[in-house]
């Protein structure tokens, strides 16, 4: 697939600006983890902004077969569904498995507001993230993984304390990062083992 976005059709630009204007909704839900220094939610716009500049920084080590540029775009659009079926904590499974339908709804409202080509380009590309099966998408969902857990390492455990999160769930959920991206996990676990030493996670 490219790496840059189709080129809009001017014809089509009230529906570009409808869809920007939709998800400026995303700045108003709110996540588990707090901004560090805790004063407040981090909200899911705001994840969605971290995580795309994670891909920028840590591109040296994403791999020769990973186009960063469709990374970032992943980054942008992929909780852009939590608008419609909100956020769910990564460790509550059956949470994340109620809102499946929803997730695929949001999709298909959210984006179908676009003109096209940008509306399928946007929904295959959310798609591909959320499939996980490409080198991108993978590269994807280890920053999205891991951004969190960075986070809360910096932030005294704040989301794992206030949800009673044990340190194997953390591990057993993102099994994925260690699979894909060895190097990084081994830097997260040591800090990890550290953080259920200080009490952060049970």
């Amino acid at each position: 697939m490219p790496s840059v976005v189709p080129t809009l059709d001017f014809g089509s630009m009230t529906q570009a600006i409808q869809f920007l204007m939709e998800i400026d909704k995303l700045k108003s839900v709110q996540r588990r983890t707090k901004v560090l220094g805790r004063q407040r939610q981090e909200n899911s716009a705001e994840h969605s902004w971290h995580f795309a500049i994670a891909a920028l920084s840590l591109a040296p080590y994403a791999g020769e077969n990973v186009d960063i540029q469709r990374v970032i775009q992943m980054a942008l659009l992929h909780d852009i569904v939590e608008i419609d079926a909100g956020d769910v904590m990564v460790y509550d499974l059956a949470a994340r498995a109620a809102i499946h339908d929803q997730e695929i709804a949001a999709a298909k409202r959210l984006f179908g507001l676009l003109p096209e080509p940008q509306r399928e380009y946007f929904t295959a590309l959310w798609q591909e993230y959320e499939d996980g099966e490409s080198a991108d998408a993978r590269f994807a969902q280890v920053l999205d993984r891991s951004m969190p857990i960075l986070m809360n390492l910096h932030n005294e455990g704040q989301s794992w304390v206030e949800n009673d999160i044990r340190l194997e769930q953390v591990l057993a959920r993102n099994t994925m990062i260690a699979d894909t991206q060895p190097e990084l996990w081994k830097h997260l676990l040591q800090h990890l083992q550290d953080a259920q030493r200080k009490g952060w996670l049970k």
